[in-house]
């Protein structure tokens, strides 16, 4: 049927986004039992821990550390017991029972060591400015320093009695330079270094980018030793605890995953790496126990899963990479848990296309209904998407949310603007003192050249983002004049305003803009807050009343400066939401708002109702 870009009916509602799908994370293999966290909107966003597709944790609970805020490494198994922190309280639990009862303790990265739990403690009971952060020990009902005094740690590995862990010190955050601790001294730094892990040998690993790439690295005999040495990244940044990009097989070699230009791969590194021939281009979560090894994976076609890759009792086999086999092979791959139930219609499917403008890496997803076409000559209106981070980066996964304006007759560009990790260290330095400058260049410069080529009209420019990406979009719409209008999700208005944030990011301005407050003009000029004098379009803006990371009044004074100066503007706020949204009607209530600012922004024609709208 010929239609208007904009106009197409699609199956992919609000609804159907919510109600049909979880977010996976945080992979566990115990044994022959395969743990994963679901976050699930439709019951408020509350985290369920998931053992071989049974809940573990009852209703009334939930699985989430808020240490740095963004928490992760939120639980660990025991034997048959499960070890986490609960949402409400913070506090640690033995299955249903708390282990620790003491009010602003924050918890997560939990290990347990024979009688003990170690875990990362950051203390919110003091009078100072920020909490304290350190590792402890955790025992028949008492807590005990193991190491305090820098800023902040992670990742707690054990074997016998050696005691390696990741620390690190303000301005830096992980990315930045982090050092690497054993027994109580450090034994690497300089660089960003990245998960700690023993072999089975009981030699330590990890993964920094003091060339310039996250590569493998053996620490044995009191030296550091490179184990593979590529242009590509094996680690990402540490925005949550209990990442993982590798693990260890039983035989001592090493399943990773690994970053190619924004792509992730899967590997075997037994002294040289083997492909393995798999669908995924996400990748994340990556966990071994004999010769299983399973992750989470998602493709251009395919939602993310919790997948698993099991041999048996059999030694793990995969065929080398060669001229005649250019990627390597493997079997037994089981897909255990979706993230979504929505059977979608293959040829309503808009795949990622990765494209390169100017040295800048984005993800072009065309507008696609297998029952809807517009008229030739037509352009589509196209949206931007301005990732979160900065230091993040998009995939090319299947996501409903793309697919939810794609199936409507809208382009959409996921851009990894300068900045964003996975194409070494120099690409994420880009942003070092130019952010509000190269992040807002680089979108406009991926949405120009799609102008350019004829994939977008130049009329009907969006750019949305969240957080950081929310604080681009605002640059954009204010410094610049390519885009018609724009969505800002939780984003940030006054930098000046963000000294006053969480202390994980407390001194994140440093390297993306300047040291405070010797670089207040440049604060100053930066922030689309100060200079409404240049703002041009209608925006959109949705906030959390209970964000610690971007306060609400960031997104409110921004909105009553543009109704006094009279331009259009909405703004929804959502009380028990924080940083990212988690509650299935917030999700729905957003997406909904967005498309109906876009439609009377835009003068597209809201005559098509969504297919199974509530």
């Amino acid at each position: 049927m010929l239609a208007s870009y904009g106009t197409w009916k699609s199956a992919i509602t609000p609804s159907v986004i919510t109600g049909a799908s979880v977010n996976l994370s945080a992979v566990t293999l115990a044994g022959t039992d395969l743990y994963w966290l679901e976050q699930r909107p439709r019951e408020g966003g509350r985290s369920v821990l998931v053992r071989n597709g049974v809940d573990v944790t009852p209703p009334g609970l939930s699985v989430r550390s808020r240490v740095h805020e963004y928490g992760g490494g939120a639980y660990t198994i025991a034997g048959n017991d499960v070890i986490f922190v609960n949402d409400a309280d913070q506090q640690l639990y033995r299955n249903t029972t708390p282990l620790t009862h003491i009010p602003g303790l924050r918890f997560a990265d939990m290990l347990v060591d024979r009688h003990r739990i170690l875990a990362v403690c950051e203390d919110h009971r003091t009078h100072s400015r920020e909490p304290v952060n350190s590792l402890v020990a955790i025992a028949d009902g008492r807590i005990e320093p193991l190491a305090a005094g820098n800023d902040f740690y992670s990742s707690p590995r054990v074997a016998g009695e050696q005691l390696a862990y990741l620390t690190w010190k303000h301005p830096n955050l992980p990315w930045d330079e982090t050092e690497l601790w054993l027994d109580g001294r450090p034994i690497a730094g300089g660089a960003s270094i990245f998960q700690p892990e023993w072999s089975p040998t009981g030699e330590l690993h990890f993964i920094s980018d003091q060339t310039g790439w996250w590569n493998l690295y053996r620490y044995r005999a009191g030296k550091i030793e490179p184990l593979l040495e590529m242009p590509a990244e094996f680690g990402a940044p540490q925005w949550n605890f209990g990442m993982s990009t590798y693990a260890f097989l039983a035989d001592g070699r090493i399943a990773c995953a690994f970053n190619e230009c924004g792509q992730w791969r899967l590997g075997i590194f037994d002294g040289q790496l083997h492909r393995l021939d798999l669908p995924y281009t996400e990748i994340s979560s990556i966990r071994a126990a004999g010769n299983t090894i399973a992750f989470i994976g998602a493709s251009p076609t395919e939602p993310a899963a919790v997948v698993r890759l099991d041999f048996g009792g059999a030694p793990f086999q995969v065929r080398p990479v060669s001229a005649s086999h250019p990627e390597g092979g493997s079997d037994n791959l089981t897909v255990v848990r979706r993230s979504t139930t929505v059977a979608l219609n293959a040829r309503s499917v808009s795949v990622a296309e990765p494209i390169e403008c100017g040295g800048v890496h984005a993800f072009y997803y065309p507008p696609v209904n297998a029952d809807f076409s517009a008229s030739a000559g037509e352009l589509p209106p196209l949206i931007v998407f301005a990732h979160g981070g900065p230091t993040g980066a998009t995939t090319s996964g299947l996501n409903l949310l793309k697919q939810f304006w794609t199936s409507r007759g809208f382009a959409v560009v996921d851009v990894n603007y300068g900045g964003s990790a996975g194409f070494g260290r120099a690409y994420r330095q880009r942003l070092n003192g130019q952010w509000g400058i190269v992040d807002v260049e680089d979108c406009c410069t991926v949405a120009q050249a799609l102008v350019a080529a004829g994939k977008a009209d130049p009329l009907r420019l969006i750019i949305r983002g969240g957080s950081a990406g929310g604080y681009t979009t605002l640059c954009a719409l204010t410094f610049r004049q390519v885009f018609q209008t724009g969505a800002s999700y939780f984003g940030i208005g006054d930098l000046e305003a963000m000294l006053e944030t969480h202390k994980f990011e407390s001194r994140y301005l440093d390297g993306l803009l300047a040291p405070w407050p010797t670089g207040r003009e440049i604060y100053e000029a930066r922030s689309p807050l100060r200079h409404l004098d240049q703002l041009h379009c209608p925006i959109i803006f949705f906030q959390g009343l209970d964000d610690k990371v971007v306060r609400p009044d960031q997104s409110q004074q921004m909105v009553a400066a543009m109704k006094a100066k009279g331009l259009l503007v909405e703004y929804l706020e959502f009380a028990g939401e924080s940083h990212g949204f988690r509650q299935a009607a917030t999700i729905q209530q957003t997406l909904g708002a967005e498309l109906a600012f876009y439609q009377r922004v835009l003068g597209i024609p809201p005559a098509l109702p969504l297919i199974g709208s509530d």
